[in-house]
C-alpha cells in the first residue's frame, strides 16, 4: 500500500514537472526569437551600413508594411479577442463602444489639429512598448529591481521610448520625412516647428540617454540580480538596434518580432485565468464549447469578422483623408498612412484594453 502511494506521488510529481517544462519551453522560444531577431538585425544592418552600403529605402518600406499589416496586426487581434472571451456581453458592449468613441476622437483631433494627433501617435507607441513590456518583465519575474510606480513608469518609457527617441536622434531626415508625410495626409504641415526639428532632435536624443543611465543605475542600487541584468541587457539592445537599424525598417520588424513574440510568452507565463470559462457570454463563448467543430467555426468568424471590421475602419479613414497618402510616393505613402491608422487603433488598445481593465486587460499578469 506504501509503495502504491510513493508510486502515485511520483507520478503525480511527474507530470506536474511535465507542465512547468513545457510550459518553460512555451516561454523561452518566443522570448528567444525576440532577443535574436533584434541582435541579428542589428549586426546585419550594422555591418551593411559599416561596409558602406545603403539599405534601399523601397526594400525599408516594404518591409515595414509586410511586418506591421500582415504579421502584427493579427496578433493585435488575438489580443483583444483573448481579453473579451470569458466576459460578461455588458462587459464586451462597453468594450466596443468606448474603443470606438477613442478611436473617431483620435480621428477628429487629426483633422482639427495634425501636429498634436502626430505627437499622440508617437505617444502611442511609446505606451503601448513601454507599459506592454513592463508587463513582460512582471510576468519572467524580471521586475523585482523595479521597487516604486515611477520606477516603473522610468522602465516603461526607456523601453517604449527608444523606437521613437533613438529613432528620432539617429535617423533625423527619415523621421522627419515621415513625420511630414503623416501630417499631410490630413491637411497639415510641419513647418510651424521646421526651424526646431535639429534642436528637438538633441533634446530628445538626450532626454532619453539620461533616462536610460538613471534607469540602470537605480536598478542596480535597488537590487541588481538576474532581473536588472535581464532588464538592462534588453534596454540596451533596444536603444543599441534603433540607433544603428534605419527606423522605418526597425519599426516594422520591432513590433512583429518583439512586441509580439514577448506578448506570446507572457500569454504563456498565465497559469490561471482570472475568469472561469462559465462566464463568458455571447458569440465569443462558443470558444469554450465542448465541441471542436464549433470551436473551429466560430474562431473562423471571429478572425474574418475582424479582418473586415479592421478593413472597413482603414478604407474609412483613407476615403475622409484629404491626402491619402500624403502627397509621397506609393510606398512611402502607404507607411505614413498605415502608420497613423495603427496609432489611432492602438490608442484604444492600450487604454481600453488595459488601462481601464485593471482586473484583467491584455497584458494580464497573474
Amino acid at each position: 500500500m506504501a509503495r502504491r502511494v510513493l508510486t502515485d506521488v511520483s507520478a503525480i510529481d511527474i507530470l506536474r514537472l511535465g507542465r512547468v517544462a513545457t510550459r518553460t519551453t512555451d516561454v523561452s522560444l518566443p522570448l528567444t526569437v525576440s532577443r535574436l531577431s533584434l541582435l541579428l538585425s542589428l549586426l546585419l544592418v550594422g555591418g551593411v551600413r559599416a561596409a558602406g552600403v545603403t539599405v534601399p529605402a523601397r526594400l525599408q518600406w516594404a518591409t515595414y508594411l509586410l511586418g506591421m499589416v500582415a504579421m502584427n496586426l493579427p496578433h493585435g487581434g488575438y489580443e483583444h479577442l483573448d481579453n473579451l472571451r470569458r466576459r460578461t456581453a455588458r462587459f464586451q458592449t462597453r468594450y466596443v463602444v468606448v474603443y470606438l468613441c477613442l478611436a473617431s476622437g483620435f480621428v477628429a483631433l487629426l483633422f482639427v489639429a495634425p501636429l498634436l494627433g502626430l505627437m499622440l501617435a508617437c505617444s502611442v507607441v511609446v505606451a503601448k512598448g513601454g507599459h506592454g513590456g513592463v508587463k513582460v518583465l512582471d510576468s519572467l519575474g524580471a521586475s523585482d529591481h523595479l521597487r516604486t510606480r515611477p520606477q516603473r513608469a522610468l522602465a516603461a518609457f526607456v523601453r517604449g521610448g527608444a523606437p521613437m527617441a533613438v529613432g528620432l536622434w539617429a535617423f533625423p531626415v527619415d523621421f522627419h520625412t515621415f513625420s511630414s508625410l503623416m501630417v499631410g495626409i490630413f491637411g497639415g504641415s510641419l513647418t510651424p516647428v521646421a526651424g526646431h526639428f535639429a534642436a528637438t532632435r538633441w533634446l530628445v536624443g538626450s532626454g532619453y540617454a539620461l533616462a536610460l543611465v538613471t534607469h540602470l543605475s537605480l536598478g542596480a542600487f535597488r537590487g541588481g540580480g538576474r532581473s536588472w541584468l535581464v532588464d538592462a541587457s534588453e534596454s540596451v539592445l533596444l536603444a543599441a538596434y534603433f540607433a544603428v537599424v534605419p527606423v522605418v525598417l526597425a519599426v516594422g520588424l520591432y513590433f512583429p518580432f518583439w512586441y509580439s513574440a514577448r506578448q506570446v510568452a507572457r500569454a504563456r507565463s498565465v497559469t490561471d485565468e482570472p475568469f472561469a470559462a462559465h462566464q463568458g457570454e455571447g458569440p465569443l463563448s462558443l470558444l469554450d464549447a465542448d465541441d471542436p467543430r464549433t470551436i473551429a467555426l466560430t474562431a473562423w468568424g471571429v478572425l474574418m469578422g475582424g479582418a473586415l471590421a479592421t478593413g472597413m475602419l482603414a478604407a474609412g479613414l483613407f476615403w475622409i483623408a484629404p491626402t491619402t497618402l500624403g502627397g509621397g510616393p506609393l510606398l512611402a505613402g502607404a507607411v505614413a498612412f498605415w502608420s497613423i491608422f495603427v496609432s489611432v487603433i492602438a490608442l484604444p488598445h492600450v487604454v481600453v484594453g488595459s488601462w481601464l481593465d485593471p482586473e484583467r486587460g491584455i497584458w494580464y499578469v497573474q
